[in-house]
């Protein structure tokens, strides 16, 4: 399996890995699955997917998935000026819209996960964060990610339902970045996905918050209509929605779609 970075995902595409992680039991692999499938998928993805595509390449012998992960509308807009891709999984269906208004999108997208938000905040929590309420008091440092990007649509519909009005120190364009301020201790706080808190619970805590019920984002998941391996991405997208990669997906903390 090969892990690329948004910025270089086109110009790395040569290169190539592979996972050696112990698959699970798996839908029978179809013929002519073979190749490589790249994935472009939102941040919040990345261990799950991770994990999927190690198991994926062993239930389908020959291929070779590489993955590249960043804010759902960066890729979005990299999909959509011409950058070679098979999948794209995004964190919310207005990033997909963006993709499949402009024709790139082969058939209609399926949910396959949800995720809600929760405040991480460094291990033990020294500011004594128990809800939205307490990122306004003087003193606390919070990062949340960018308005355009899923997880700050949903951070704001959760912080206007509270009615609370905060001001950010920094906003970022994934999630895994505004979770990094909180791993390196700029800040004190962000508004996260669950899953992402619960992936890096070695070095934060998540504080869970009622507001978040009201801002629980779909991930929509497509073959892209110019996908030079749609036998590969097809399997994927099945692969994903099996029994063995939703068991993934939601040992992560995502939760099965409505």
């Amino acid at each position: 399996m090969r892990i690329l970075s948004a910025l270089t995902a086109v110009a790395l595409l040569g290169l190539a890995g592979c996972g050696d992680g112990d698959a699970p039991a798996a839908p029978a692999a179809a013929p002519g699955v073979t190749g490589g499938v790249t994935v472009f998928a939102a941040a919040s993805l990345t261990e799950s997917f991770d994990r999927i595509g190690e198991d994926f390449e062993a239930a389908y012998p020959g291929t070779k998935v590489t993955f590249s992960y960043a804010g759902s509308s960066q890729l979005a807009t990299q999909i959509n000026e011409g950058a070679p891709a098979d999948v794209f999984a995004a964190a919310s269906p207005a990033t997909m819209k963006t993709v499949t208004d402009a024709g790139n999108g082969d058939g209609t997208p399926v949910t396959f996960v949800r995720n809600q938000l929760v405040i991480a905040v460094p291990e033990g929590n020294p500011k004594g964060v128990t809800g939205l309420a307490d990122l306004t008091r003087s003193g606390v440092k919070v990062a949340l990610c960018a308005e355009q990007v899923p997880c700050g649509a949903a951070a704001k519909k959760a912080l206007d339902a509270a009615g609370v009005q905060l001001t950010p120190v920094t906003l970022e364009q994934d999630v895994k970045q505004a979770l990094s301020k909180v791993k390196l201790g700029e800040v004190d706080a962000a508004l996260v996905y669950r899953t992402d808190a619960k992936a890096a619970a070695s070095d934060v805590d998540g504080i869970e918050f009622p507001e978040s019920a009201g801002a629980v984002n779909d991930y929509p998941m497509v073959v892209l209509e110019d996908a030079p391996n749609k036998a590969a991405a097809q399997a994927f997208v099945a692969y994903v929605r099996s029994d063995e990669g939703m068991a993934v997906l939601t040992a992560a903390g995502f939760q099965a779609p409505r």
